[in-house]
């Protein structure tokens, strides 16, 4: 092609990028890799390939790691890990800098072999993936440095088991090891099968900075070898980045194993764009947004929502933008889409599109290569909200859209999903956007962009996309636990009796849902004694029908999530308040019914507790995270939802207010199990309660087994959040069934708190019931 009609035609010329020092370097390595166990390499079996998607070419012989070789490397790691804590976080910050530098020294490497493996093209591999992983290193190097000062009660979790997906193999691999690291743990990783490449130049890179023996150590296979991982009992701590079924299962099957678990899983992303917005940024940013990585994105914005007036301009802007783009071959620096991952994954896209008998299909006019991995930019409009494409994540590049009239309405459609990763909204009126962005669930909003991630910004989702996050002082919380070591608890027992009530005249305990006092659904009690033999009353026995009465009271008060922290604090004061004029009372009650002289000493501590989470309520502040662009992106702490909690035993009054408080101080409705031994002081709290000017269904207190009670209330589809604090150890049943809709949860294994020491309240509880949400602004013309 000459000058004279590249000017004419406009057209790309090809840039191809030379594979040479990459095929070089698997070739150096014999083009068959073992597992990195312990600093050193296993021998290589060829047990699997990896190839390029781009053209089908084996690329190396991979390992399927065995049950021996887990083993060995979680040995590895156990062994490794007290030294590499030890090393103080100085030592680590040394460490951490130095992988860090490796990786820019060799950042056309790994671009590259990024490029090879995956079928991305070179431009977002050399210019995002690759930046963003050194740049994950170099800012927990920081953190390590800064642990010692800003995180003087906290600890390394141990052995961190971690298993990453095959769309940003290297950036993920940075996003759960720099932070588990720089912590001072160390870890076993599992890459994808299908992109394994990266993370064993990594472990040459580890090599190469002296990173000491089994700190880092990477096995490679398939999903027996992440099972493996999962379930192994040397590993404290699960990182997984993938599938929500697989998510799902991975809980299941860690349920009451007492390991720690952060799930970054799939997405249904929406891209909402308002009448007023740029339309031509809109259509770039959204390009970026779903055809970025071939659409094979968690947080890709999959769902486009346009408003009404401006959907016909916009959806033939967005064909003629899509029969622009280049696709080809990956290694070229002028193509914008290359190939997808497998062949797998592009009969799962091509199934998913064939069988869709709904809308108008839209395939970019552009020519596909005659090999490889190549799907079409595709754009699907006019689809229902409750059609499976708009539900269901296609990991591909496949766009579908719909409609909306109103803002309130844009919200709606774009809620309306199990998902909650990530969302973009698009419009001129800042005032518009900064409206709409609190109200969309999802752990992450860009404002006019889409995309843009930073080390120093958490990173995580809602609902079915899971709970943690990965990046940030948010991110730490994830590799990190309070000192000391747990005393185990041991169930607690109500006291026997044989005698009748001390007091002829009955006082009739009920349950307290929606405000209101409310008598069991089974219609059941049990009786309470005291230390003297004597009835101290009867206690309702709550069921699941009683557990879906809350639920619905709590659901229904979802105004509460919206007032201010000040109105919030001012009615913790209040019921402190009048907790305090009846504390003589209380006293006597927790006496008789525990049979020690605690009772003062407990209700004191139980008012203090609500001045602390009244004066937290409106303190506990987000953050503007530094983050390299022009603008902010704003950590804004936000109320989980509905939190079930099962309340302590041994201390009836201030167990179930160290739990309510923090929960209401931050805006969430509470579903409290009470003290299941001792329940009578918390059926004489609601009293409390009703002259405290507490909203209808912000608290809902009930009372019977905590055994028979944590199957449902785990398993409600619409709670949010479930802790246990109870001497029953629960854990096991509530995390398996929070599975059903990944629900947060917080149990504490049958190990003891101390309530009335300073674990007893603190920034744990106020962490446990809050989510952050990133909202990205940049700034500037």
């Amino acid at each position: 092609m000459t000058i004279k009609e590249i000017f004419e035609t406009m057209d790309y010329g090809p840039a191809p990028e030379s594979a040479a020092d990459a095929l070089a370097w698997i070739v150096d390595q014999g083009a068959a890799f073992g597992q990195f166990i312990n600093g050193t390499w296993t021998e290589p079996r060829k047990d699997f390939q990896s190839s390029n998607p781009a053209n089908g070419e084996t690329l190396a012989d991979l390992s399927q790691a065995t049950a021996d070789e887990v083993n060995a490397a979680v040995t590895a790691a156990r062994k490794a890990q007290p030294k590499w804590e030890k090393l103080g976080g100085h030592g680590r910050a040394k460490h951490l800098y130095a992988i860090a530098r490796l990786l820019q020294k060799h950042a056309r490497l790994f671009a590259v072999l990024e490029t090879l493996d995956n079928g991305k093209p070179i431009r977002e591999s050399r210019d995002i993936d690759i930046p963003l992983a050194q740049r994950h290193f170099y800012y927990h190097a920081g953190m390590a440095q800064l642990m010692e000062s800003e995180l003087p009660d906290q600890q390394a979790i141990g052995v961190c088991g971690q298993i990453i997906p095959w769309n940003f193999p290297l950036l993920m691999l940075a996003w759960k090891i720099a932070p588990a690291l720089a912590m001072g743990n160390t870890v076993v990783l599992k890459p994808a099968e299908y992109t394994s490449l990266t993370a064993l130049l990594f472990a040459d890179i580890c090599q190469q900075a002296g990173l000491p023996a089994g700190v880092v150590n990477i096995v490679t296979g398939d999903g027996a070898v992440g099972e493996m991982i999962t379930t192994h009992d040397g590993i404290d701590k699960i990182a997984f980045t993938g599938s929500t079924s697989v998510g799902r299962a991975i809980r299941a099957a860690t349920a009451g194993s007492g390991k720690s678990l952060t799930l970054e899983l799939g997405g249904k992303s929406p891209y909402i764009v308002f009448d007023d917005a740029d339309i031509d940024s809109a259509i770039e940013g959204l390009v970026d947004a779903i055809w970025f990585n071939q659409g094979q994105v968690c947080c890709a914005g999959s769902r486009l929502l346009v408003q009404e007036g401006i959907a016909d301009r916009f959806h033939e802007k967005l064909k003629s933008r899509m029969d622009g783009l280049r696709i080809g071959n990956p290694l070229d620096k002028c193509i914008d889409v290359g190939a997808v991952v497998d062949p797998v994954q592009l009969k799962t896209i091509t199934d998913m599109v064939s069988s869709n008998t709904e809308g108008e299909t839209y395939h970019a006019r552009i020519d596909l290569p005659p090999e490889g991995c190549f799907y079409p930019p595709t754009l699907i409009t006019g689809l229902a909200p409750s059609a499976r494409l708009m539900q269901e994540e296609i990991f591909g590049p496949v766009l579908v859209s719909t409609t909306f009239r109103t803002p309130s309405e844009a919200v709606q459609l774009a809620n309306n999903t199990r998902y909650g990763l990530a969302a973009s909204l698009w419009s001129e009126n800042i005032n518009l956007a900064l409206d709409v962005a609190p109200k969309l669930v999802a752990g992450v909003v860009w404002i006019n962009a889409t995309n843009l991630f930073d080390a120093a910004a958490g990173f995580g989702g809602l609902r079915e996309s899971g709970f943690g996050r990965e990046g940030g002082w948010e991110g730490l919380a994830a590799y990190t636990k309070p000192k000391g070591s747990p005393k185990p608890l041991k169930p607690i027992e109500a006291l026997p009796g044989d005698k009748g009530p001390s007091d002829p005249l009955d006082r009739t305990a009920k349950l307290y849902v929606g405000g209101k006092q409310a008598r069991p659904d089974g219609g059941y009690s049990q009786t309470i004694y005291g230390k003297s033999g004597n009835i101290l009353g009867q206690a309702p026995i709550a069921n699941r029908k009683d557990i879906r009465n809350a639920v619905e009271a709590a659901q229904a008060a979802k105004g509460w999530s919206g007032t201010t922290g000040h109105l919030r604090a001012q009615i913790l004061y209040y019921i402190a308040e009048n907790l305090s004029t009846r504390a003589d009372e209380f006293a006597h009650r927790i006496n008789a019914l525990t049979g020690a002289r605690s009772g003062a000493k407990e209700v004191d501590a139980a008012i203090h507790r609500l001045f602390t989470y009244a004066a937290w309520a409106d303190k506990y502040d987000g953050q503007a995270h530094g983050v390299p662009i022009r603008g902010v992106a704003l950590a804004m702490k936000e109320p989980v939802g509905v939190i079930g909690a099962f309340c302590p035993d041994d201390a009836p009054l201030l167990g179930l207010v160290s739990l309510m408080a923090p929960a209401i101080a931050m805006g969430n409705r509470a579903i409290l199990v009470a003290s299941e031994p001792f329940p009578l002081a918390a059926t004489d709290f609601y009293q409390v309660l009703e002259t405290s000017d507490v909203p209808a269904g912000v608290v809902n207190i009930l009372t019977g087994s905590h055994s028979d009670l944590a199957k449902p209330l785990a398993g409600h589809m619409d709670v949010d959040a479930v802790w246990s604090f109870s001497s029953t150890d629960l854990a096991k049943t509530i995390e398996r069934e929070s599975a059903h809709n990944l629900k947060r949860t917080w149990v504490n294994n049958a190990t003891q708190r101390d309530w009335l020491g300073p674990k007893g309240e603190g920034r744990a509880f106020l962490q446990a019931a809050t989510e952050v949400k990133n909202i990205w602004i940049p700034y500037g013309e």
